[in-house]
């Protein structure tokens, strides 16, 4: 994982001392449109306990002004794991959860192969988890700001990454009196890092 960073960031510096140089490749205008998105797969056994999950996010967006981008999002993901219980066995505990929602992005230097971003978005998830015959469902909203940072490797193709910095939610489960439970985060760790590949029209 280091070493993935360290070439990423490595890309990207180099990217940015080159910036003021190459803007003949790459780069975004008022009227493009991109497509972009993240998916992970990770999966875990010890002993006889298995656990794995899947993560699917795509969006979209359009450019109203060489700056400003506006547009929609989507994420899946699912997972499936072994939980053991008191008596020495295992029972499966299987989560999925979807999301939908809107997001805007301003662009300092959208012309350039490489650009620094600001990200605001807002949107509904719900969730589902079901263990052998019972489930449980939830319901939420949530804003969320983060930077992010783009570098163009072709004239169509760009490298993203995002760094989750602020954000709140509130999720209630769906049953008859429960109540919500609300979060406010601000900082940043490895797990609000997420690389994506852009693709622009």
């Amino acid at each position: 994982m280091k070493k993935i960073l360290l070439s990423a960031a490595a890309v990207l510096a180099f990217g940015f001392a080159n910036a003021q140089e190459d803007t003949t490749k790459g780069g975004f205008s008022a009227g493009d449109a991109f497509i972009s998105g993240t998916v992970s797969f990770g999966s875990e056994k010890t002993g006889e306990i298995k656990a794995n999950e899947f993560n699917f996010s795509p969006r979209a967006a359009y450019f109203i002004n060489d700056n400003i981008a506006l547009g929609l999002e989507l994420g899946y993901m699912s997972s499936k794991e072994d939980i053991a219980d008191d008596g020495f066995g295992t029972y499966e505990e299987k989560t999925t959860g979807f999301e939908i929602g809107a997001f805007g992005r301003y662009y300092f230097t959208p012309a350039n192969k490489f650009s620094l971003f600001t990200q605001l978005g807002a949107g509904y998830g719900t969730a589902k988890v079901e263990v052998e015959s019972f489930e449980n469902k939830a319901n939420g909203f949530y804003v969320a700001f983060a930077p992010g940072l783009n570098y163009f490797v072709s004239e169509h193709f760009a490298l993203e990454a995002t760094f989750g910095v602020l954000s709140y939610s509130s999720v209630k489960p769906d049953a008859d009196g429960a109540e919500s439970t609300n979060s406010f985060e601000i900082g940043l760790d490895m797990a609000d890092i997420n690389f994506g590949i852009v693709y622009k029209f």
